[in-house]
């Protein structure tokens, strides 16, 4: 009996085809459907079919219609794909989480199929998703694949991307095949391509290629942004598309002009994650004296210094900019070489920098002498009076400002002969302290240059680094105000004693205004000087909670929306890695972790001071980042230990384990040719 006429009520219910307007309702044809109906509508290459809605009865005698209808009595065949709502939206796509059944070639093989999809509704939690049923005739194509309308890998609006396989995409999808990639500009220009080693081949041909960019665009504009197609050409060339969704994991990418960040330099001072009062005490003074300092100098233009932070913090972090500091090359390096202006500004700076370099020495001499007189004559925290102690705390960040200043200027403009280090001289002293069985606070209270092995901390213990092995005591250094240091080195280690005094000040503050000492790190500069003064606490101060310990930021990077951060591939001119103690050596990579090898090459990824008891052990020392004025760069030119700085990618490249040879003079490290060196030793 024939199944038409009267049913059409029934068949609307049923079965509704995708050239009708109900099939572009999401909630009832489902997302893949629904995008699908609306891509038709708009005359895009969509083929025909129908869909059973969420929620449809089971009227056989409707679907067996349908069924007859599109596979013409079962000489087409079909295939039957889920349809969710929840499925191939903005939100998520949940590819692959439900069923599609290809190849139904009869009524009892498609009613089969129906249940199959249906059933596959059912999710691991237990509950059932929402679910409708797409059915088409099934394409044989020649070439099918996945269609981007942008870059997803490179989050890049300005690209496209698309991986092809020979026959229909379902194979590249489910990972049974390895698709040939290709990345286009938005017109269709082919920029590179990726063959599998198992082909080699390439599947598109360049019309076909501009056709595929043609169909995005064409897609972009139906759905209000770049999609996730899938697409397959049959054997007489047609495009076809099977899917559209909007694209759902997009990299992020920063937004044009975004700041080069790096931990860098300032990495060494502040290592780890800080909380929000332990910016305002020590990141932002830092921030302003190395900008004064990169003013006087004639680094930096002033419009720039004005608008951009030279140091910040990023989930916690210190980051500097590196553009800024001088550490990364220009953008356009010919342009950086005729462009007047640099040349402009040193010339500019020139009558005072000469002048200073001088002067330099003498004015960091005064200040020193002054911040170990104003240390010496400071009662203890629980002897001054609120406003004393809030004037005291105001101190100590002008303080700390000029130390800055003047120690990026001295690095910068000082050659000094003096290699002595106040880690060598900590190094000494702790050594004398543990010799003693003192405990940290007294080693500490007796010799305070044992600050420079350690970072501040407002909310942990003080802990200094345990003693290495074999480690030499050269001295002692009870009395470090007489020590014979380099001036930039003088100066970091009074940077350093001005963060133990601040430490000291805001856990009396903390213990006034009655907080513990991790609930006064939540607060803000302002937040604490207005509690000394008597105003009251902010009201969620009881829900902040202490920032966790973040991941460590990567050695280069620019900020997303959000302060995302987007991680940057090294480009080609880079600037390589610095032999900043020379010598060369052998040795197997260690990290600082579990036992050493004897011929340990310390692999890290910043210079942290606290590393300092692990170099008189090393054969070498390679950093990701740092500098050649940093605490362990020259605490290695004083242990001969020869070390490399700037390595990209080290900690991830020199596995521990590694063999590497490293050239502490040219900046070299690569791995050891082992087969050359089995061959020397028989």
């Amino acid at each position: 009996m024939e199944e038409t006429g009267d049913e059409t009520g029934v068949h609307a219910d049923a079965a509704v085809a995708l050239d009708r307007p109900a099939a572009r309702l999401p909630l009832s044809a489902g997302s893949k459907a629904a995008n699908l109906a609306r891509a038709a509508a708009a005359g895009l290459p969509v083929l025909p079919g129908f869909v059973i809605p969420h929620g449809a009865g089971d009227d056989a005698r409707a679907l067996r219609h349908a069924w007859r209808e599109l596979s013409q009595d079962g000489a087409v065949p079909l295939v039957v794909r889920s349809s969710s709502p929840q499925e191939d939206t903005e939100e998520s796509s949940l590819a692959g989480q439900f069923a599609s059944v290809l190849d139904v070639r009869d009524w009892p093989a498609f009613r089969a199929a129906v249940r199959t999809v249906l059933d596959s509704a059912d999710l691991p939690d237990g509950t059932r998703a929402p679910m409708a049923v797409l059915v088409q005739p099934m394409l044989t194509a020649r070439v099918g694949g996945v269609l981007f309308g942008a870059d997803p890998v490179e989050g890049r609006l300005d690209r496209m991307l698309v991986s092809a396989v020979r026959g229909g995409p379902d194979t590249l999808v489910s990972g049974e095949q390895d698709g040939t990639s290709y990345h286009l500009t938005r017109s269709g220009r082919r920029l590179r391509s990726t063959t599998p080693h198992t082909t080699g081949e390439h599947l598109l041909k360049r019309t076909e290629l501009y056709r595929l960019a043609r169909l995005a665009r064409r897609v972009e504009k139906v759905f209000g942004g770049p999609q996730d197609m899938e697409f397959g050409f049959d054997g007489t060339g047609r495009l076809w598309l099977f899917q559209a969704r909007p694209i759902t994991a997009m990299t992020a990418r920063p937004a044009r002009g975004a700041r080069l960040l790096g931990p860098g330099p300032v990495a060494e001072t502040l290592p780890g994650t800080l909380q929000p009062l332990e910016e305002d005490l020590w990141v932002a003074p830092m921030a302003r004296g190395i900008r004064s300092a990169l003013d006087i100098g004639g680094s930096a233009p002033r419009r720039l210094l004005r608008a951009h932070p030279v140091v910040t913090t990023v989930a916690g972090r210190a980051a500097a900019d590196l553009r800024l500091l001088g550490i990364a090359p220009p953008r356009h390096r010919l342009l950086a070489r005729i462009n007047p202006l640099p040349g402009a500004r040193r010339l500019a700076a020139a009558w005072r920098t000469g002048r200073l370099t001088r002067a330099l020495p003498d004015l960091a001499l005064d200040l020193t002498a002054d911040i170990d007189r104003r240390l010496a004559e400071t009662p203890a925290p629980a002897e001054l009076s609120r406003a004393d102690l809030a004037d005291l705390l105001r101190w100590t960040r002008s303080a700390l400002a000029a130390l800055h200043a003047q120690e990026a200027l001295a690095g910068a403009l000082l050659r000094e002969s003096s290699t002595r280090t106040a880690a060598s001289a900590a190094l000494a002293a702790l050594a004398e302290g543990r010799g003693q069985a003192l405990t940290d606070t007294e080693i500490v209270a007796g010799a305070p240059v044992v600050l420079a092995l350690t970072p501040p901390s407002l909310t942990g213990p003080l802990r200094l680094p345990p003693t290495g092995e074999g480690q030499t005591r050269t001295g002692t250094a009870a009395d470090p105000r007489h020590l014979a240091l380099p001036t930039r080195e003088s100066l970091r280690l009074r940077i350093r004693w001005i963060h133990q005094l601040q430490v000291h000040l805001v856990h009396d503050a903390a213990r006034r205004i009655a907080l513990s000492h991790r609930a006064v790190a939540q607060l803000r500069w302002h937040e604490l000087l207005g509690a000394l003064d008597g105003e009251a606490l902010p009201a969620d101060v009881a829900q902040r909670l202490p920032r966790p310990d973040s991941p460590p930021l990567p050695d280069t990077f620019r900020l997303a929306d959000d302060s995302l951060v987007v991680a940057e591939r090294p480009r080609h001119g880079a600037a390589p890695a610095q032999g900043v103690s020379g010598g060369r050596a052998t040795g197997t990579a260690w990290d600082g972790r579990g036992e050493r090898p004897e011929d340990a090459v310390l692999v890290v990824r910043t210079l942290d001071p606290a590393l300092a008891p692990l170099l008189p052990q090393v054969t070498a020392l390679v950093a990701q980042t740092g500098s050649p004025l940093s605490h362990l760069a020259v605490l290695a030119r004083e242990f001969r230990v020869p070390a490399v700085v700037g390595a990209a990618d080290a900690v991830q490249r020199f596995a521990p384990g590694t063999r590497l040879a490293v050239d502490g003079t040219s900046g070299d490290v690569r791995l050891e040719d082992t087969r050359t060196r089995e061959a020397a030793d028989r």
